[in-house]
């Protein structure tokens, strides 16, 4: 593989979801050693909603959590994720709980004359 220039420019988008079923991407140009900080920074995300608090959400590149410093290559997906409203076990428990036993689990859609079990 050939290893770009330092001079180059990084080209990454920006992606943060406001809400549920929401996402808004950015994309950005840096120069080469760019960080993520300085990515989220670039993209206005921080003037456009100005009532993110960008220091206590958490980000991460490509799906995968990182460090605001972690540096950037090119055509990176940063992006920032909003905190849970509801613990996904509790979430899950609840939902078992009201849909009852016959509703959920594996073997809940069972063919007509079907042998149990499959």
């Amino acid at each position: 593989m050939v290893k770009p220039p330092e001079t180059a420019l990084l080209q990454v988008v920006v992606a943060w979801s406001p809400g549920p079923r929401e996402v808004l991407e950015w994309p950005v140009t840096l120069p080469a050693g760019a960080t993520l900080r300085q990515a989220v920074l670039a993209s206005g995300l921080p003037d456009a909603w100005p009532g993110a608090d960008l220091e206590a959400a958490t980000a991460g590149i490509w799906g995968h959590k990182a460090a605001w410093d972690a540096p950037l290559r090119d055509r990176d997906r940063v992006e920032i994720y909003r905190a849970l409203r509801v613990d996904p076990k509790v979430a899950r428990r609840e939902r078992f709980t009201k849909q009852g036993t016959r509703a959920a689990g594996l073997f809940a859609k069972r063919r007509p004359g079907a042998k149990p079990g499959y």
